[in-house]
């Protein structure tokens, strides 16, 4: 057995190596993603400057102005520079990883252009006020970085680039909500609801890692504090009502955005093919109109006014909050800027708990029953049941509510399953069929270009010879004029 040694050596250094591959990409996901979340935040401060901002004027003017021109240039620069990196990202991902399981392009839904121009357009698109989130950007820009780095492994077959998609997805969940758990489920109920078994504890590792980056660069906290819980004993009647209620909420919103995809030739969605960067200016100025009428509450990805919902039972929303972010999340969407759906929907979840629940006599337990609406409608949403209630439940410390959350989450995905599609699954399908389609051109463009024949070659060398022979030859000069001849003497 001692001839076997030396293998046994070779696959030990082979293994190690790709763990140290995979390790590296996650590292670099968790730093980007980290990297993503400082500039959003300085974005967001940027524009909330701007919009406090307003001499001689009764109202904040300067959102007509920043979201129109944040919302052409955002367009613009996606469809110039980085095609595939509008929209939340997850679909792309999605998308990118059935078509690398059966061998085919993925090179306009996850690269390393990608990553870069969602990073630098999404925070622009804050940055204008747009209602969008960087969750699911950061779902793509994490998969590209491994997508990336499969290029690198000792074996091209050591781990499929679908695996790697699909985990670098997952590393980009972990890292942006701050919970490797979340990015774990969100893996194997929506990306791809599969793994290789033979890459599981390799894949799963390469997740908590990239969110271990982030939690030692960010440190270890929860996007909305700590939730106080006082008591919460009526359970049943809220979770039945808040769980049909956000379900059929966020069904509603599933089939608005689908809504280009499914009618693409409704006259909107036309002048949107035609006029694209103008119609994100459009959708800039009702941007700005909506949230001067709701005051502000519907600006940037919703996180500051979730928080300050679940951190004190003190506050309400107004009956508009949830009407008027709803509104503004589905417009970002329709405008095709590079921004996810994540965050707004939390929002629009905490503002549904938040207005209604007073209303409904649900007054002294307002603060749950506003972490079950964002469980909820989140999970209407994407209908991702128990991503939803573990990512509400990490982002709160809610650990005491997590029956509650689950029982939420099942009702709102059932009802909403009755008024729309998954919604991230169909989009995957409409990128998919792009991604084919842009394949499928440059494969013809390339059949089409002339092929150069035996003959023809020939000629042309024997023609490059006769050109290198002519430019050889002496120059010629001009023959002097001939004498004339002598005259005869008289």
């Amino acid at each position: 057995m001692k001839h076997l040694n030396p293998l046994r050596g070779r696959l030990s250094t082979f293994r190690w190596r790709t763990r140290l591959t995979l390790w590296g990409a996650a590292a670099c996901a968790g730093l980007a993603v980290v990297a993503f979340t400082r500039l959003t935040d300085v974005a967001l401060k940027a524009f909330f400057d701007l919009y406090n901002y307003h001499p001689g004027l009764p109202f904040p003017w300067m959102p007509f102005v920043t979201a129109p021109l944040a919302g052409m240039a955002a367009v613009w620069l996606t469809r110039r520079f980085f095609p595939g990196g509008q929209g939340s990202g997850i679909p792309q991902v999605i998308a990118a990883t059935h078509l690398a399981a059966r061998g085919e392009s993925v090179s306009n839904l996850v690269s390393m252009r990608i990553a870069c121009g969602k990073i630098v357009v999404g925070s622009m698109a804050l940055l204008g006020g747009f209602s969008a989130g960087r969750e699911g950007p950061s779902v793509q820009v994490a998969a590209s970085i491994l997508h990336f780095s499969h290029r690198f492994l000792p074996h091209a077959r050591a781990i499929s680039p679908a695996d790697l998609i699909l985990a670098g997805g997952a590393a980009g969940i972990a890292a942006a909500f701050n919970t490797p758990l979340a990015g774990i489920v969100f893996a194997v109920e929506e990306l791809g609801k599969r793994l290789e078994a033979k890459t599981t504890g390799i894949l799963v590792g390469t997740i908590i890692l990239s969110g271990l980056v982030a939690i030692a660069l960010e440190g270890n906290y929860y996007h909305f504090g700590r939730m106080k819980i006082s008591q919460f004993n009526e359970i049943v009647g809220p979770v039945l009502f808040y769980g049909m209620a956000c379900g059929l909420l966020g069904g509603v919103f599933s089939r608005l955005l689908l809504w280009p995809q499914q009618q693409p030739n409704f006259i909107l969605w036309r002048w949107r093919s035609a006029r694209p960067v103008l119609f994100a200016g459009g959708c800039g100025l009702i941007i700005a109109l909506v949230g001067w009428l709701g005051g502000g509450l519907s600006f940037g990805s919703g996180y500051m006014v979730s928080s300050s919902l679940i951190s004190s039972d003190a506050l309400s929303a107004p009956w508009h909050a949830p009407i008027t972010r709803f509104v503004a999340t589905v417009v970002t969407y329709f405008s095709g800027i590079p921004g996810g759906i994540f965050a707004p929907s939390l929002a629009v979840g905490a503002a549904v708990g938040a207005s209604t629940s007073g209303i409904l006599g649900f007054g002294a337990e307002a603060v749950p029953i506003t972490a079950l609406c964002m469980a909820a409608f989140l999970a209407a949403v994407t209908q991702s049941p128990i991503t939803a209630a573990i990512i509400v439940m990490e982002m709160i410390d809610g650990h005491e509510m997590v029956i509650s959350l689950m029982a939420v989450t099942l009702i709102a995905k059932a009802v909403s399953g009755r008024v729309s599609p998954e919604l991230y699954q169909q989009l995957a399908l409409g990128f998919m069929a792009q991604q084919r389609a842009q394949t499928a051109a440059a494969k013809s463009a390339a059949e089409l270009m002339p092929v150069p024949t035996a003959a023809a070659k020939a000629e042309a060398q024997a023609q490059a010879k006769s050109d290198s022979d002519s430019d050889s030859e002496p120059e010629q000069k001009l023959d002097p004029e001939p004498e004339s001849p002598p005259r005869k003497q008289s």
